[in-house]
């Protein structure tokens, strides 16, 4: 059996819990990537049930929200508890050139994975040029 010997421990664990530390900050670990026409944002939650994770965009701002709750029942003791337990938020700021209606999500092995397609307004495209001779010539816009 473990033993604590420790008296402050509870309370540096709720202040690891609000303020993090540098082993684990109190926040979702996130990566964020272009490839191709798609912007792709992954968020690292592990041991969150995909139940509790609430996904919304407003006015182009995305906000991510999960829960990690402790399992168990009222008979449970604690020997230890060092993984960060609550409500977790996260939000990103999304730029016009992002087709936010078509956004998909998916969540596997720990990892919240969102797919955001980049709009048509923001991709290359060719802009037709009349020259005073009445010919026509395409170039890059």
């Amino acid at each position: 059996m473990l033993m604590r010997t420790d008296p402050f421990r509870e309370i540096d664990r709720l202040a690891e819990q609000f303020f993090g530390t540098a082993a684990r900050p109190a926040m979702m670990h996130l990566d964020a990537y272009r490839d191709g026409d798609y912007f792709y944002a992954a968020f690292d939650l592990p041991g969150i049930d995909p139940d509790s994770i609430d996904c919304t965009v407003e006015r182009n701002v995305l906000t991510v929200r999960a829960e990690r709750r402790r399992p168990g029942s009222d008979n449970v003791e604690l020997v230890a508890a060092e993984r960060p337990m609550g409500t977790f938020t996260r939000q990103l700021f999304l730029g016009d050139t992002l087709d936010t209606d078509k956004l998909e999500a998916g969540y596997d092995n720990g990892v919240l994975t969102l797919r955001i397609p980049i709009a048509e307004r923001a991709k290359p495209r060719r802009v037709t040029i009349t020259a005073n001779g009445g010919g026509r010539r395409q170039i890059n816009a």
